[in-house]
């Protein structure tokens, strides 16, 4: 069983396209897991509560539970459109997650692990969270004084638990450069953090105390048992989770989190994924601002799948990755519409004029094959290690062998039904058959199209047989393609 969340987000605001990498990078990995026959769990959601939340109401006019209610419709819309196979949507304003809260707050409170105390410090509203700094570093804004009586969790009672922890599970957090990050915050010393805010009234009471609530980020870790279905027993068939995140919030994930989930005798994390931020002009990419990125915008232009490949292909999980307008048309017209769309459009076009239009069964001996093998080998190595942009580098490699194989032996040029030209035409289809299983989970529609096109039933590939060499029958009905990713016109209005 594999249990896949992206973090849940918040409602201040509309999705922006650093929503999307991280929730279309778990959706590629969920999506992987079910081409291997896993089962497969995708978890997202949005995080309702907090000063934030509570604030952007108060500005635009209306309750947290309406501004709640009307983003998180826009965050599934969104996902909707963007081909997000979640399972279940998390809201933290929910009735069955405040169960969750309620009892795992109650559980550490009758443990001992929470205790009372003054909180005097600084606060980020925007990222909900406490800090020593005066300016935010990530979001470049002064950070607020706050004075008041909390409850906070013993964080500092875990340290010696998460080392082993780490000791044990060396894999646990990925890559290595943000485990060390995580270890970092152990060696400097584990200080108890407040779980709970005494001066706002938008979040979960504390059961015990219920002028104070929730603080934010420990109601929306909770989510995660939430969706698994925690209190009840069955919680361990999905249980432990591999969460998928950003680098911002690794203190949460890598130590915050098994924290509690050791103080509450949970099993911890079998995975925490962290890739780094989407820049803009060498800034984090925000959702309002100069720096904004319309995403509904983007896929009005680039469609959702050119939108997915971009961000899956150029952003190697780990680093930051630069984010352009420019750099999505790239990908849309070299590798998408140029590389990809001729290479199928050519095919089936010469498979309608020289064969009748019934696809041949490819040679074994092509010398496409030993290409088409490796490209294989080191595209399931990608998705497996999590990183799409190797699996669909390898992918496209395998697309050049096939376009360059086909500009060498010149098909058109031999007389319909040569021997060379069924040869030719066998291994390209081939070829795209594989290209249309190994891309599948970052491009779904586009593989699904791709498998159609070539005269095949149902798609429903699994790894790594469908992978093999030799896997179209031939003798199959192919139709001449119509694009798959239509020549771009200049939008109205430039996408920025």
């Amino acid at each position: 069983m594999t249990y896949l969340t992206t973090p849940i987000y918040y409602v201040n605001d509309v999705p922006h396209v650093g929503h999307a990498y991280t929730t279309v990078l778990a959706d590629a990995l969920a999506r992987w897991h079910r081409l291997a026959g896993r089962p497969v769990r995708l978890i997202t959601g949005t995080d309702e509560h907090g000063a934030k939340v509570q604030r952007a109401a108060a500005e635009v006019g209306v309750t947290p539970a309406a501004l709640a209610t009307t983003t998180a419709g826009r965050f599934r819309s969104t996902w909707d459109r963007l081909g997000i196979g979640y399972d279940e949507f998390i809201r933290t304003t929910s009735a069955t997650h405040r169960r969750t809260v309620t009892t795992l707050l109650t559980r550490l409170y009758e443990a001992g692990h929470l205790r009372r105390a003054r909180y005097d410090g600084r606060y980020c509203v925007a990222c909900e969270a406490y800090t020593t700094r005066a300016v935010c570093p990530v979001h470049g804004r002064p950070t607020e004084q706050i004075g008041e009586e909390n409850w906070f969790f013993r964080l500092s009672a875990f340290a010696g638990p998460l080392a082993e922890w780490f000791d044990r599970c060396p894999d646990a957090v990925q890559p290595a450069e943000r485990r060390n990050e995580a270890l970092g915050w152990l060696r400097r010393g584990l200080v108890d953090f407040s779980i709970s805010r005494a001066n706002l009234t938008w979040g979960i009471p504390l059961p015990w105390e219920p002028t104070q609530v929730t603080y934010v980020w420990f109601d929306a870790l909770a989510s995660y048992l939430t969706a698994a279905g925690w209190p009840e027993p069955d919680f361990h068939r999905w249980w432990p989770p591999r969460h998928v995140i950003g680098k911002d919030i690794v203190r949460f994930h890598a130590v915050y989190w098994p924290a509690i989930l050791l103080a509450a005798g949970l099993p911890l994390p079998e995975r925490v994924t962290v890739h780094g931020f989407l820049l803009q002009r060498g800034s984090k990419i925000a959702k309002s601002g100069e720096r904004a990125v319309p995403l509904d915008d983007l896929i009005d232009r680039f469609g959702p799948e050119a939108l997915r490949y971009h961000l899956l292909r150029d952003n190697p999980v780990g680093p930051d990755g630069e984010f352009s307008v420019a750099a999505v048309e790239a990908r849309y017209r070299a590798d998408l519409a140029n590389t990809l769309g001729n290479l199928l459009s050519r095919v089936t076009a010469l498979v309608v004029s020289h064969h009748g239009g019934l696809g041949p069964a490819p040679r074994p001996d092509s010398p496409l094959a030993p290409v088409a093998a490796e490209c294989a080998e080191t595209g399931v190595a990608g998705w497996e290690a999590g990183q799409p942009a190797e699996a669909l580098t390898a992918a496209w490699r395998l697309v050049a062998a096939a376009n360059a194989y086909l500009v060498s032996a010149r098909p058109w040029r031999t007389a319909p039904g040569s021997a060379e030209a069924v040869e030719v035409l066998g291994a390209a289809l081939e070829a795209l058959r594989i290209v249309a299983v190994l891309a599948a989970p970052a491009i779904p529609r586009t593989a699904a199209r791709i498998w159609r096109q070539l005269g095949l039933d149902g798609y429903a590939p699994r790894v790594p047989a469908d992978l093999a060499w030799g896997g179209y029958p031939g003798g199959r009905p192919v139709e001449r393609a119509t694009p798959l990713f239509p020549r771009l016109t200049p939008p109205a209005q430039p996408v920025r």
